[in-house]
């Protein structure tokens, strides 16, 4: 296997990364660099109007449109009444327990669209590159992803032996799998040290303000999908090249070998042969090797995938259910759209 991750950055309109083995495209990943990026961002905000009907408040984070807060997203440390319930004794009210004006550390869950702002939460989360870090927080565990019960206990136990502040919680990721105890030990200090400096610059800041802005999507995606087996990370653009080549050297130093600068004239996707694959991936229709046909429109609150049998008349059953996905498609573009392309047996 013969792996490698493909980022090409050189055009200022948008970030293309394409994990590859040999000419296969197994992952890709866009992301518009037109526009504010807000998503995984931490600020020093201010509730500027609570709606008790949508049992939410809208906060000014210091962008155009104001965020969103869900009172299921509220940390009881922000409750202005402890004890506050709502009548009858149920659940508590949010103009029981917010004030206009009242400052909160929120984090942004999800981007601005058209005329909705930001969703926001409370519940901070810092990614690294093999734990999370939840500061506030009592619940820790193991990514579901890893399915394994021998793996998930020994990593349980690497877990309890970690020095965890008190009333921080810590999940480890799957890029933990096979990682020993001093690198889970290294990446939970390098969290907790962002996390000192968070606090302390929420001290000092202006209300609303940025107190952490989540990394650059080439580290993100390096930071997230990077797995041994991929040989080469292959950078077109120097200061992306020298971005990712950092966070490697601070947070898997063993790696830093692998990640290469490509300055060759012919364009870094067409060199590996998947220009067309990609330009594939992003069509409106796409084709089944059955003769079937799927159409994909990506909406504001959906994205509708329609599934036609086309040319594909053969076998008993047309109605046969969707089996295996294709492959994955993440879009970070205007619309914010994820979805998974699946093959159809018809």
């Amino acid at each position: 296997m013969d792996r490698k991750m493909l980022i090409n950055s050189i055009h200022e309109e948008e970030t293309r990364i394409a994990i590859i083995d040999e000419k296969e495209l197994i992952e890709l990943e866009i992301e518009s660099n037109i526009g504010r990026k807000l998503k995984g961002n931490i600020y020093k905000a201010k509730i500027s109007r609570i709606e008790p009907s949508l049992q939410a408040a809208f906060v000014d984070i210091g962008s155009q449109r104001n965020g969103f807060l869900q009172i299921n997203d509220i940390h009881p440390t922000y409750f202005r009444n402890k004890n506050a319930r709502a009548h009858g004794g149920g659940r508590v009210s949010i103009q029981d327990i917010l004030d206009v004006g009242q400052e909160l550390v929120v984090q942004v869950i999800k981007e601005e669209r058209e005329l909705k702002g930001a969703s926001l939460t409370t519940y901070l989360s810092l990614p690294g590159r093999y734990v999370v870090l939840m500061p506030g927080s009592d619940r820790g565990g193991i990514s579901r992803k890893i399915g394994d019960n021998d793996q998930r206990a020994r990593l349980r136990k690497l877990a309890q032996e970690l020095e965890i502040p008190t009333g921080m919680g810590l999940i480890i990721r799957t890029a933990g799998l096979d990682r020993s105890q001093s690198e889970l030990s290294r990446d939970l200090s390098l969290q907790l040290k962002l996390w000192e400096q968070i606090l302390t610059n929420a001290q000092s800041a202006p209300c609303p303000s940025v107190l952490y802005a989540e990394s650059d999507v080439a580290t993100r995606v390096v930071r997230d999908y990077f797995t041994p087996d991929i040989r080469e990370i292959i950078i077109d653009d120097q200061q992306t090249f020298e971005r990712v080549r950092h966070f490697v050297e601070q947070v898997m130093p063993r790696y830093r070998s692998r990640v290469k600068f490509y300055s060759d004239d012919m364009p870094l996707f067409a060199q590996y042969g998947i220009e067309e694959l990609v330009a594939n991936t992003l069509q409106r229709e796409v084709k089944l090797k059955s003769g079937g046909v799927i159409i994909i429109d990506p909406l504001e609150a959906l994205v509708a995938i329609d599934v036609n049998s086309g040319k594909a008349t053969a076998g008993e059953n047309m109605r046969t259910p969707l089996t295996k996905p294709i492959w994955k498609l993440r879009m970070k573009s205007p619309n914010n759209c994820a979805f998974v392309i699946w093959e159809v047996l018809l």
